[in-house]
């Protein structure tokens, strides 16, 4: 139950929080915007800030990954290397099971057997060159063998709450048992560029070069001058089809798309561009406050303040069609109808809603700013007295 605050719907240029947004799936249909048709078994257009699916077709339909498996090889790779598990300077000694023989006819290092290599260059071969051979690597130094890897991409699964995913390779080469769907790779994608920048920033390289073999990423958007992509990755199989995970930014908009089954290699990169052209075209992300700022301060009954601050920790951002910013509007809601102390920062007391037309069309969580603790005996007894007369007349 939500308690309606007694401030009026107001437009947004009262300068009333956005932050992130709760769109519905078939967010294109609601807004009367025909999505694009691509030549894709499933694809999906995300909204990075808001995870608003913007455009969408079959996005829960689990498909072969091929080498967009490597978004979460790559992604286990940096999250361990913020955490100090292992360092970009420390030597690998290849072994005979990641040696590049092993895969004749895919994409590779050309890692030798024996061969003393950086967990950096490892890293940058997996991402870049898409190197089957340095996944094995890099598995092996950080969990001993492939399979203990794989089991820590599947917890990694389980963590970012993907419903159609599991990993039984470290490389994405097809084999049974294993699958994932556009709208789960979006979201991997996402954690990857939120939760580890630095890895993510390998991820827009344009080449790199090992054993005097250069390679050029897979990824031709990123010479594309009329988008700014900077990720994220390809793969291609026989059972897969050519696949591409994709992120584009334009000011505080940045795209996610994911195409998959796409029947030729160019048309990869032809079909998303489409994708985020039609979205760059027809959406625009808005940040009009920052993380800390007031949206309201309510009475709080039992705490040492008689008033709290609400508000958002982290900035807010809602995407919306283009041109329609002056016709949204805001309100907030409180989750309880007196709000009582101890608060603590960042507990969530209600949302803010957003309106355009007539619908709801994001909400975000109204959280404490600044802590109230409870007040002294005394205190309590007199806002219990407050509280139990206010209940005499409501």
């Amino acid at each position: 139950m939500f308690y309606r605050s007694k401030v009026k719907t107001t437009l947004l240029a009262t300068g009333l929080l956005f932050a992130t947004s709760g769109f519905a799936a078939d967010e294109a249909v609601q807004f009367n915007i025909a999505p694009p048709q691509l030549n894709a078994q499933t694809f999906i257009l995300m909204d990075y800030h808001t995870g608003a699916v913007l455009a969408a077709k079959d996005p829960d339909q689990r498909q072969a990954p091929a080498s967009l498996t490597k978004i979460m090889t790559s992604y286990v790779v940096g999250d361990a290397i913020k955490q100090g598990k292992i360092r970009n300077d420390d030597m690998v000694t290849v072994s005979e099971n990641a040696w590049g023989r092993n895969f004749p006819g895919s994409s590779k290092m050309f890692l030798n057997v024996n061969q003393q290599v950086s967990v950096s260059d490892l890293n940058h071969g997996i991402i870049i060159a898409s190197g089957n051979d340095a996944c094995v690597a890099i598995a092996e130094h950080l969990a001993g063998t492939e399979k203990n890897f794989i089991d820590m991409m599947n917890q990694y699964v389980q963590k970012f709450g993907l419903k159609n995913t599991y990993f039984a390779t470290v490389h994405g080469l097809d084999t049974e048992n294993q699958y994932s769907s556009s709208r789960d790779m979006a979201i991997m994608a996402s954690h990857m560029i939120r939760d580890l920048p630095e890895e993510y920033a390998i991820h827009s390289q344009k080449e790199f070069t090992f054993n005097k073999i250069k390679q050029q990423n897979r990824n031709g958007l990123l010479w594309d001058k009329t988008l700014t992509v900077d990720g994220v990755k390809t793969g291609h199989t026989d059972q897969a089809g050519y696949n591409l995970v994709a992120s584009a930014v334009d000011g505080d908009t940045r795209f996610i798309t994911v195409v998959m089954g796409v029947p030729t290699i160019k048309g990869r990169e032809v079909e998303t561009k489409k994708l985020l052209q039609w979205g760059f075209n027809n959406f625009e992300t808005l940040k009009p406050l920052n993380a800390g700022t007031v949206v309201s301060e309510q009475t709080i009954y039992y705490g040492k303040e008689n008033k709290v601050k609400l508000g958002t920790i982290e900035n807010g951002y809602i995407t919306i069609p283009k041109g329609k910013q002056a016709e949204l509007k805001a309100r907030y809601e409180l989750s309880k109808k007196y709000l009582e102390a101890p608060l603590q920062k960042g507990d969530v007391v209600g949302q803010v809603i957003y309106q355009l037309d007539g619908k709801d069309v994001a909400t975000i969580n109204l959280q404490v700013l600044e802590p109230v603790e409870e007040a002294g005996f005394f205190g309590k007894i007199i806002d219990w007295i407050i509280l139990t007369v206010k209940s005499l007349f409501s």
